[in-house]
């Protein structure tokens, strides 16, 4: 066997409570169904990892707002994810994945239920968030997006088939 680590620390040790602290902390996750509460306005979803956290309230409710200022949604900062287009949803889900600077934000089909144009502006701030040094690891089967990527791994029935570098 072998070993699980993430910058040093042994991740495959952790017990349940460690596993979810290590979560908040340091991964960012953003998932084809966008997981936003519904009762919850866009600010109180961006909150959530911070509540968790531990986070005081108005330090997180300013840093959600920069969030959502930041995803380039200052005007629906109280809005419900009903009131906004999927587009608008995926860039809280983003904004959220944000919250705790986490070291690592992993999307999964990030794309999948967006327009080709709002696909295309997800990955515009995915792009955008790379080159300010947060590193993303994108599971999708989309080629135009796997092809936006500096390293592509390919897999089949769980085993790596390809690594390429370098941007198709």
């Amino acid at each position: 066997g072998g070993a699980y680590r993430f910058e040093g620390e042994p991740v495959a040790e952790f017990d349940d409570d460690e596993l979810a602290s290590f979560r908040n902390r340091r991964i960012g996750f953003v998932f084809q169904s966008f997981q936003l509460l519904p009762r919850l306005t866009a600010v109180q979803n961006v909150e959530l990892p911070m509540i968790y956290g531990g986070v005081a309230p108005a330090e997180r409710k300013e840093r959600a707002i920069e969030l959502l200022q930041r995803v380039g949604l200052g005007n629906r900062l109280g809005n419900r994810p009903t009131q906004m287009s999927g587009g608008q949803q995926q860039r809280v889900a983003i904004a959220r994945s944000l919250a705790n600077n986490p070291d690592l934000l992993l999307a999964d089909e990030p794309t999948g239920a967006l327009d080709t144009a709002t696909g295309q502006e997800v990955l515009a701030l995915f792009d955008e968030l790379n080159s300010q040094g947060l590193t993303l690891c994108i599971v999708t089967h989309d080629l135009e997006v796997a092809a936006r990527a500096k390293r592509r791994v390919a897999f089949r029935d769980g085993q790596i088939v390809s690594d390429e570098r370098g941007r198709a």
